[in-house]
């Protein structure tokens, strides 16, 4: 099992165009079928956000990673997009798409995607546009710690979104259910969590870097948000088919949950 301190240590190693390019290039970014694992999570949060029930001034997006794809239904919802993470390599990675610096990962294909999803006929490039405006802040965070930003976010997020970040950083469940309880504190009462994550994963590579990860199963994400004090709303998963295991990481599946922090007494 790994220490706090030994996973702080090897993310130092984390190589954020290697990831995207195990992660965000076909086989697994493949948009030619339903059937293929981003589509599917590209899914999961356009429906979600269609609904029309989550929204307000500010979302926040706890451990961004290097990636932009979980906020592009969400940019729609709130005035204000809040990115995290706990390593400046992907914080700098971030602010250089969000400035429109050439060399960076090419989003297009998930953004017009998810407009062909949400069928609104919308030019890709104004979302992407949208998206840049809204990403106003791009913040350290750490998910171990009881204030997670080191100072509390005012006013609190209207809505919370995490993909793949809480399973990846905690050394087992105890410390995963605790991480979810501190990034909570973020969110105001009656806000949403949204969250994307792992199932049955142990490890993934990025560039040098092979990162531990807690192996969750369907039962302990549902278990978690509820000690944490959420109200599941919804719970999705995916199973990973074979062509898809490509010796990056050993991921069983995905799941997508949607929780609710209930209104103050």
């Amino acid at each position: 099992m790994s220490t706090l301190a030994a996973l702080r240590e090897g993310y130092q190693h984390f190589d954020p165009r290697a990831y995207l390019q195990n992660n965000y290039l076909p086989p697994r970014a493949d948009f030619s079928s339903e059937e293929f694992v981003v589509p599917w999570k590209l899914r999961c949060l356009a429906e979600t956000f269609a609904s029309g029930e989550i929204h307000g001034r500010t979302l926040i997006d706890v451990g961004s990673g290097p990636t932009i794809y979980q906020l592009l239904s969400a940019c729609d919802h709130f005035e204000e997009i809040v990115a995290t993470d706990y390593l400046a390599v992907n914080r700098e990675e971030l602010g250089r798409w969000v400035r429109g610096e050439p060399g960076t990962f090419d989003w297009s294909p998930f953004i017009q995607h998810v407009c062909k999803i949400e069928g609104r006929g919308e030019p890709w490039q104004e979302k992407e546009r949208r998206l840049r405006d809204r990403l106003r802040r791009i913040l350290p965070i750490d998910v171990h710690r009881p204030d997670p930003l080191g100072a509390p976010l005012c006013p609190p997020a209207d809505a919370l979104l995490s993909a793949f970040c809480l399973e990846a950083v905690s050394p087992d469940r105890a410390a995963f259910a605790r991480a979810l309880a501190h990034v909570g504190s973020l969110l105001r009462p009656g806000g949403h969590a949204l969250l994307l994550g792992a199932l049955g994963e142990s490890f993934y590579l990025a560039g040098a870097a092979r990162l531990p990860v807690v192996p969750l199963a369907e039962d302990d994400v549902p278990d978690a948000l509820t000690g944490a004090g959420f109200a599941l709303r919804d719970f999705r998963s995916y199973a990973m088919p074979p062509a898809l295991r490509t010796g990056v990481d050993d991921v069983d599946g995905v799941f997508f949950a949607h929780a609710q922090k209930p209104l103050e007494a």
